[in-house]
């Protein structure tokens, strides 16, 4: 039985991807929350924004805590396909329950569905991922802590699109993304505790790439484009400042007509069309005959 270490580099590893988990989180809800003040294409795509915002957030969470996971006795490859498509699945499917909840009339029914659906696709990420390890032996895994993992991860996900529903203020997002965080790492640590590894050596070559050779430059560019985004969403205006702003608008005085009126040429006043209209066509002037 191999010996697991999940913080081969201490706590750097755990507080970095909890603070990745955070980011997305406050990323995801504030597109969601922004979403749910729009309509038509802006909604869409606040939506979409959304969903990449908390699986990316969730994915570079997973394999930043993964750059800290050892097992002695063997090295650790990475299968790049699968674990490129751990990270598409992430986003689709927390992309489902994201639009669920954007769209859907019954709000009730919506989260529930949406929750349950988005903590699936946590969970499925955090499977894939770890389906894409490469070892000299086999994984298994607890089944109960698995179970409970995925309960955590359905959690996790309710209550942050409950939280995308109900809360308006940034301060109110702030505390929601910390706890949804927290909540993610609590669902990938205890999956972890469900792993056991069974060594066999071997001096065959692993196939796949190295944490620091793929994930690490992923993770890094994923973490580069969460900061990039959220300042971007700081940056917009909100619903109710676009209002407020329009709403000023309104309220300037109107211009001076004094100031706009165009100067009268001399002889062509009011009065002189008065007096050509009085006058016959047949009447001379004053003098003549």
């Amino acid at each position: 039985m191999g010996h697991l270490d999940h913080a081969t580099f201490g706590w750097l590893t755990p507080l970095l991807s909890y603070a990745m988990a955070c980011i997305g989180a406050a990323l995801g809800l504030s597109c969601t929350v922004r979403a749910l003040d729009t309509t038509g294409r802006s909604r869409r795509n606040w939506l979409i924004t959304a969903a990449s915002a908390i699986g990316s957030g969730i994915w570079t969470m997973h394999f930043v805590a993964m750059l800290g996971f050892g097992v002695y006795g063997t090295d650790i490859r990475y299968d790049v396909p699968l674990t490129l498509l751990s990270l598409l699945g992430a986003m689709v499917v927390v992309g489902g329950g994201v639009f669920a909840v954007g769209y859907s009339r019954d709000r009730t029914r919506a989260l529930l569905l949406g929750g349950f659906a988005t903590g699936l696709g946590v969970a499925s990420m955090h499977y894939l991922g770890m389906a894409a390890l490469r070892l000299h032996g086999t994984v298994h895994y607890d089944p109960l802590r698995v179970v409970l993992s995925v309960v955590i991860a359905v959690i996790a996900a309710t209550a942050a699109l409950w939280a995308a529903l109900n809360i308006r203020s940034p301060r109110a997002v702030a505390l929601a993304s910390l706890v949804m965080g927290a909540a993610v790492s609590s669902m990938h640590y205890t999956g972890m505790l469900a792993v056991t590894v069974r060594v066999t050596p071997s001096g065959s070559t692993l196939h796949g790439a190295t944490a620091m050779q793929f994930i690490f430059p992923l993770a890094v560019g994923l973490g580069s484009y969460l900061f990039l985004t959220s300042a971007f969403v700081a940056l917009s205006p909100t619903a109710p400042e676009r209002a407020a702003y329009v709403d000023a608008g309104r309220a300037q005085p109107p211009a001076d007509p004094a100031s706009t009126a165009t100067a009268v040429p001399a002889g062509r006043g009011p009065g002189t069309r008065t007096r050509r209209a009085g006058r016959s066509p047949g009447t001379a002037p004053a003098g003549t005959r």
